[in-house]
């Protein structure tokens, strides 16, 4: 069974370094945290922040897949779907 207060007390102390970033200034700090989280874990797939630095990679990428233009692109990917009136 789900332990929603065990997760939300928990969940105080993780958000400020696990959360959907939605600005390029919390893009910048999950990068900031993905550089730490690489130095410390390194290659170690068993070390106990591993799954940590996965799901921050996750988010990063998703971000970018949104946000920053590909190569050779004067435009982010979204920019199609806006209307220019």
């Amino acid at each position: 069974m789900l332990e929603v207060e065990e997760i939300e007390t928990a969940w105080d102390s993780l958000s400020p370094y696990l959360f959907v970033p939605r600005t390029e200034a919390e893009y910048d700090r999950l990068v900031e945290i993905l550089d730490e989280l690489i130095g410390e874990v390194r290659e170690d797939e068993s070390h106990p922040l591993a799954s940590l630095l996965d799901i921050v990679g996750t988010l990063i990428e998703q971000y970018e897949d949104e946000n920053v233009p590909e190569p050779g692109s004067l435009v982010p990917p979204n920019y199609e779907n806006k209307k220019i009136s």
